[in-house]
């Protein structure tokens, strides 16, 4: 269950509280406009006691679910309509805070609280047009028909139109937040499991060497006629022999590693191979074309996380929008590596190849995008760079630019 920090409620209720008191007093002593003061001040009064007793329970929990802060929303909106209803109705100027709680369920609850509280705040505004105290403004005033219906056709769009944007903009930090935690998640996850994996590898190195001083005293101890005259000693030693060879294989299966890496704390790794193993992983019966240069001796780097993670994305990406064939060149420069990945599909979009790496912004503009900006985020807080853009032959191509210090060469 999504929850939401009950700290913010009460902070913005107290903005609240304060206005409005401040607002009767402005108008009771300073304007002289009469209104129902004790009324509206029992009302505010009302809403100062709900904010105690959410401070109250702010104390056993920083937040709430969704059901109590709607409520508490709910709450707000009422006590403002019945202080609108004591001041004027929708010529109050301040009929336009109504807004404030659906912005709030907009930007935090689900869609179905957001669109019964909207429901309620537009219920309210058309009964305060009929149903209201009007103010004693000394002199005859009144809204022309025409004005009034127009005002409240326009508060009405307003919290349509509010709730709308603010789920729709909230919706969309939430995922992008949501994205980027699951990355991250995922490289912990992978850095904890070759930690395991490391230490794997550590202990089958370490007990191997007297795995392998038992074995051979094993052997020779089948060889002393002594110890073999007695079918029950020889019989024990093979018996320790087949649980030492056991013990061997357990052994070795630690010390295997999907990189071929028995630490990557240590050892290195080609950045072609992380390119075989994230396009193997991916590959839906296409082919890759895999260009080195120089040919003769590639160099390897200290295995990152972030760079197979941020590859992976890259490359999924390449082979969706493939015909058959995808691309990677490796240069390997002096101080600078060039990752060169490219498709012989359509190309980029030229509509969004400006914004690609931007949330939401895919290849065609179609598709959640989320990949992209994921790895070229990655990318740029290790201290690469990352582009893109279309070939002289229309083809899509994504370059990154590694600094030979980053990567350890």
């Amino acid at each position: 269950m999504n929850t939401i920090l009950l700290g913010n409620l009460i902070k913005i209720r107290w903005i609240a509280i304060f206005g409005q008191v401040l607002a009767i007093f402005f108008v009771s002593f300073f304007i002289k406009i009469q209104i129902p003061f004790f009324e509206t001040l029992s009302i505010i009064l009302l809403s100062v006691a709900v904010n105690f007793f959410s401070y109250y329970e702010e104390r056993k929990n920083k937040s709430i679910s969704n059901v109590k802060a709607f409520s508490y929303l709910l709450f707000d909106t009422l006590q403002l309509g019945f202080l609108l209803f004591l001041t004027g109705g929708i010529i109050n100027p301040f009929s336009i805070l109504i807004l404030a709680p659906v912005i709030t369920s907009a930007s935090y609850l689900p869609a179905l609280m957001t669109v019964i509280l909207s429901t309620i705040s537009i219920l309210i505004i058309i009964l305060l047009n009929f149903y209201f105290i009007p103010l004693d403004l000394g002199s005859k005033f009144f809204l022309p028909e025409i004005y009034s219906f127009g005002l409240i056709s326009a508060l009405i769009i307003t919290v349509i139109f509010i709730a709308i944007y603010a789920y729709l903009f909230a919706s969309s930090s939430r995922q992008i937040s949501n994205a980027l935690s699951i990355s991250k998640l995922q490289i912990l996850n992978q850095k904890k499991m070759t930690e395991v994996g490391s230490l794997s590898a550590a202990a089958a190195h370490e007990l191997g060497t007297p795995l392998n001083t038992i074995f051979l005293i094993l052997n020779d101890l089948l060889k002393e006629k002594k110890l073999t005259e007695d079918k029950n000693i020889v019989k024990d030693i093979i018996l320790l022999k087949s649980q030492a060879e056991r013990c061997k294989e357990i052994l070795q299966r630690f010390s295997k590693n999907p990189l071929k890496l028995k630490d990557k704390f240590l050892e290195k790794v080609k950045i072609s191979d992380l390119i075989k193993i994230n396009f193997d992983k991916f590959n839906k019966n296409k082919k890759l074309t895999l260009e080195i240069s120089p040919s003769d001796s590639e160099p390897e780097i200290i295995y990152k996380d972030e760079i197979m993670y941020a590859l992976g994305n890259i490359i999924q990406n390449a082979i969706l929008y493939s015909i058959s064939t995808t691309k990677v060149e490796l240069k390997y420069q002096k101080s600078i590596v060039n990752i060169i990945i490219s498709d012989d599909g359509s190309g980029f979009s030229k509509d969004v190849i400006d914004k690609l790496g931007e949330p939401y912004i895919s290849k065609n503009n179609q598709g959640m995008g989320l990949g992209i900006f994921i790895a070229k985020n990655l990318i740029e807080n290790m201290g690469g760079n990352i582009n893109f853009y279309n070939s002289k032959d229309d083809k899509a191509v994504v370059e990154i630019m590694f600094d030979n210090s980053i990567l350890n060469i």
